[in-house]
């Protein structure tokens, strides 16, 4: 549930670069996607990581684990990353800005950021209720499964959390893991992430969207799966890895 959960931050979001009438496409972009209060969200996530180690760790290990992770996911910088990244990757922001800002865009935004609240999670935090769908409502759900780069977004969250330790580790530590040893490791729990999260998508992405009607969804995939689509949910997981210093190999 929570390595899913993760996964609705694909549009982690840029709540600094506030959306006035004279911002450019790409701030507005961010905005109308729920960047705001996603990346609210990720800083709860953030926290709460960061609260976990403080009982097993000694001390100076705490101490550099939090400065570690308070600089490297310093608002400003995730912003600057990020921005920087979706302005090279998405030519024209146009496609996609009109959609979030339609009537369903905005409504797809809105079940998102309601999934990801510190609430819902803790209410989850078993697990989600196995959805009662029919066999067209579940179609429509593998559709989207498909289209949406949902999984490999959710595993760079997870990555980026659970390296809080691993990089106060490696400062202290130095030498610990060489690149190579290093560059493994990554790769294989990104693998195994994105399998986990894999492993239950179906469900959890028909209780995210359960307010959206089987219109709504058909409407929403044949954004997803256009060229603009793609385009538009290609940038923003490079922009989600570039805002988190994740690793951008795939």
């Amino acid at each position: 549930m929570r390595a899913f959960f993760t996964a609705v931050l694909l549009l982690v979001t840029l709540p600094s670069l506030a959306a006035s009438p004279a911002a450019d496409a790409y701030v507005q972009l961010y905005q109308a996607g729920g960047w705001p209060e996603q990346r609210a969200h990720f800083h709860d996530a953030l926290k709460a990581a960061q609260a976990r180690y403080r009982s097993s760790l000694p001390p100076a290990i705490y101490q550099a684990l939090v400065e570690n992770s308070n600089q490297r996911f310093a608002q400003a910088s995730m912003d600057q990353r990020a921005l920087a990244s979706l302005r090279q990757q998405l030519l024209d922001p146009q496609p996609a800005l009109g959609f979030l800002h339609s009537p369903l865009g905005r409504k797809i935004i809105a079940s998102e950021v309601q999934a990801t609240r510190r609430e819902q999670l803790a209410q989850n935090a078993q697990g989600l209720p196995r959805s009662q769908a029919g066999a067209s409502r579940r179609l429509l759900i593998g559709h989207l499964v498909q289209a949406l780069p949902t999984k490999e977004a959710g595993a760079e969250v997870s990555l980026a959390l659970a390296g809080v330790a691993a990089d106060s580790l490696s400062q202290m530590l130095p030498g610990l893991f060489d690149e190579t040893q290093a560059q493994g490791l990554l790769t294989s729990q990104r693998q195994r992430l994105m399998e986990q999260i894999a492993g239950d998508l179906d469900n959890t992405l028909l209780y995210v969207y359960r307010d959206l009607s089987d219109p709504e969804l058909d409407e929403y995939i044949s954004f997803a799966e256009s060229a603009e689509g793609r385009a538009y949910y290609q940038a923003a997981l490079a922009a989600l890895r570039a805002s988190l210093n994740a690793e951008q190999k795939p």
